[in-house]
């Protein structure tokens, strides 16, 4: 008997190996493929909303919002209008899409804000204007508040 002869594996085994390895991966790239994609409405609704902004389309911008309560219309051109506490603002990155630790029935959003025209690099001088702005959508009906 030869100590070094190859020993070969039965086909059954070799074909569940392939079986277990491909369903393994497949379970990987859809967690991940989930994990990627499991905010994109509210990051959607978010751009929406800021692409109106930018275009100084504040009416549009306003219905987006979907405002609740007393939250005026002169209230969200005093947050959001050219003289307003967060403009004017010409360009946008969505940052990041969290749900908040304590739950809640919405998406905590963070967008950072310019006020030039196109978005400064982190080492342009004029991204020390750069404002980040945390938003709240909320998931029933993807209305836009700031968060609680």
């Amino acid at each position: 008997m030869d100590l070094f002869a190859s020993s070969s594996e039965e086909p059954d085994a070799k074909k569940r190996r392939y079986i277990l390895t491909g369903m393994a991966l497949a379970l990987i790239l859809a967690v991940g493929l989930w994990y990627a994609l499991r905010f994109i409405s509210e990051k959607h609704t978010i751009s929406h909303f800021m692409d109106a902004v930018t275009a100084g389309n504040f009416e549009q911008a306003y219905q987006i919002w979907k405002p609740h309560g007393s939250y005026s219309y002169q209230d969200f051109l005093s947050d959001w209008g050219l003289m307003g506490y967060y403009g004017p603002v010409k360009s946008y990155r969505i940052e990041s899409a969290e749900e908040p630790h304590n739950g809640g029935s919405g998406v905590i959003v963070m967008v950072e804000i310019s006020p030039f025209q196109p978005f400064p690099d982190n080492n342009n001088p004029q991204s020390g204007r750069n404002r980040e702005v945390r938003l709240w959508v909320e998931r029933s009906d993807q209305s836009i508040s700031f968060p609680p």
